[in-house]
């Protein structure tokens, strides 16, 4: 009977990176953010260990809330197709928003994070991402705080998945399968 080839992982960015950079973002939003309580908006499942690190890091007062959407499913590359599982308990109306996501690789949730947002007028919306894959994204607006620009691999670890795996690593890691 032939052996099931096992997912391999290659450590890609070490979790002393990851802090180090999350530490500079938060100094940046404290600047930009002083005198003003933005909500932070994590999108879910992904986004909640670097949310989690970042808020700990800023010191304005903020709010939090997520969104939780679907294109990958259990999958490794987009369906195309974004599904809202989670909305808002939030008011945003006026309000400064703070997006946060754990990797911007096509786009296309962030495109439709955009537009959602925009609907209810909020004062400001600025996105924040641990990962960009600007390679490969369609946007046709700023990501305004960046982790990492990376190339496009499949990545899993700080709260990215793979069929919902590998969340609980503390650095970031390529999945080879």
């Amino acid at each position: 009977m032939p052996q099931k080839k096992q997912n391999q992982l290659t450590e890609f960015i070490s979790k002393e990176k990851i802090a180090k950079r999350v530490s500079q973002i938060a100094k940046q939003i404290n600047k930009d953010y002083k005198g003003k309580k933005p909500i932070f908006i994590g999108i879910l499942n992904g986004s909640f260990v670097f949310l989690s690190d970042i808020i700990r890091e800023v010191n304005v007062d903020c709010e939090i809330d997520f969104l939780k959407l679907s294109s990958y499913g259990d999958e490794k590359i987009t369906s195309g197709k974004v599904k809202m599982l989670k909305e808002l308990n939030c008011e945003i109306k006026g309000r400064d928003i703070i997006v946060v996501e754990d990797i911007v690789d096509s786009g296309l949730s962030a495109i439709f994070i955009k537009k959602l947002i925009e609907k209810h007028k909020p004062a400001s919306m600025k996105f924040i991402t641990l990962l960009f894959k600007k390679n490969i994204s369609n946007l046709k607006f700023k990501i305004d705080y960046i982790g990492f620009e990376i190339e496009n691999k499949f990545v899993v670890g700080y709260g990215l998945d793979y069929a919902q795996k590998y969340r609980n690593l503390k650095a970031i890691y390529v999945l080879n399968c």
